[in-house]
């Protein structure tokens, strides 16, 4: 079940969860990315059409429509879930980082 097998996610699928909170297909999804991160993070093809073939397993995508080889995907319920839960794991990364290092701890 995508809850076990995504208990964290990659840089590349928060990224990629976070382009289809809105309808898109696989080349609006990597030049999203590349704009949404200023080119630190960059997918390609390959990576991008494994990974949104789990998602579509998984049930944290859809696949919405295709037109000749173009498919466009949004994210479902279970993809919203699993993205909330990794914001907040990486907000709670930060929020330690900031109390003990900014914060003055040792």
């Amino acid at each position: 079940m995508a809850r076990e097998k995504y208990q964290t996610l990659t840089e590349q699928m928060f990224y990629i969860l976070i382009c289809l909170k809105n309808e898109a297909c696989g080349v609006d999804i990597m030049k999203m990315v590349a704009e949404l991160t200023d080119g630190r993070v960059l997918i390609g093809p390959g990576t991008l059409y494994s990974l949104l073939d789990n998602f579509v397993k998984e049930k944290m995508i859809i696949e919405t429509k295709t037109e000749n080889r173009k498919k466009s995907y949004i994210i479902t319920n279970l993809g919203n879930e699993m993205l909330e839960k990794e914001y907040r794991r990486l907000t709670k990364r930060k929020n330690d980082y900031e109390a003990l290092v900014k914060g003055g701890g040792q």
